[in-house]
């Protein structure tokens, strides 16, 4: 018989209870919407207790906060724009084009705007929850790449948070306002698009 002592019940669990309660959350308000979603079933679908929520996060809103929080962070984690060491300006900047439009053509993702522009209109917050820990932050880590590029010489640039929604904006264009009502993903188009943002960008910042 083994005189190994009992695991102790503790953080890994926790961890797994507050995984398992966002992971049903999200599901719920997601699929749902935020009024339509309650917390008795949200804690059933988790496994958890009611109260156990409510201990964790305070009230529904505090939970679609976090909710969301969660999914932004997930989302970012599949943008990942690639690292090249070599080539041309037009070529690392053709790369970041190309993922940046790949994560936002991704059916969740579109799904994931959806609802949050349909839980905003009735509650702000939610649209500035969304804003701080997704788009953001992601603006944030773009500008920073062109700063670099701009400290390495490769472009000349005085404001990089306005580049960086520049040359966004071009590679989206109007695609990403097509999908978010149903237009199907035109990949040929996406192409062009960001081929012409590269175009524009290297002429207006690149250094000659």
């Amino acid at each position: 018989m083994s005189s190994s002592a009992p695991k102790r019940s503790g953080r890994p669990t926790d961890e797994a209870k507050r995984e398992a309660i966002l992971a049903a959350a999200a599901a719920s308000f997601f699929e749902h919407g935020f009024a339509a979603s309650s917390i008795e079933q949200i804690a059933a679908d988790a496994g958890v207790s009611k109260v156990t929520i409510y201990n964790r996060f305070g009230d529904k809103r505090a939970l679609f906060t976090a909710a969301v929080e969660q999914e932004c962070a997930q989302l970012r984690g599949s943008l990942e724009v690639p690292e090249i060491a070599s080539g041309s300006l037009r070529d690392r900047l053709t790369a970041i084009g190309e993922a940046m439009v790949a994560f936002l053509s991704r059916p969740r993702m579109v799904q994931f705007e959806r609802r949050i522009a349909a839980e905003t209109e009735h509650e702000p917050a939610v649209g500035q929850a969304f804003l701080a820990a997704g788009p953001l932050r992601m603006k944030k880590a773009f500008s920073a790449l062109l700063a670099a590029m701009h400290d390495a010489g490769d472009i000349e640039i005085d404001d990089a948070e306005l580049a960086a929604e520049q040359f966004a904006s071009m590679c989206k264009g109007m695609g990403d306002l097509e999908r978010r009502f149903g237009v199907p993903d035109d990949p040929l188009r996406n192409r062009e698009r960001i081929a012409g943002a590269v175009e524009v960008f290297c002429r207006a910042y690149a250094r000659r």
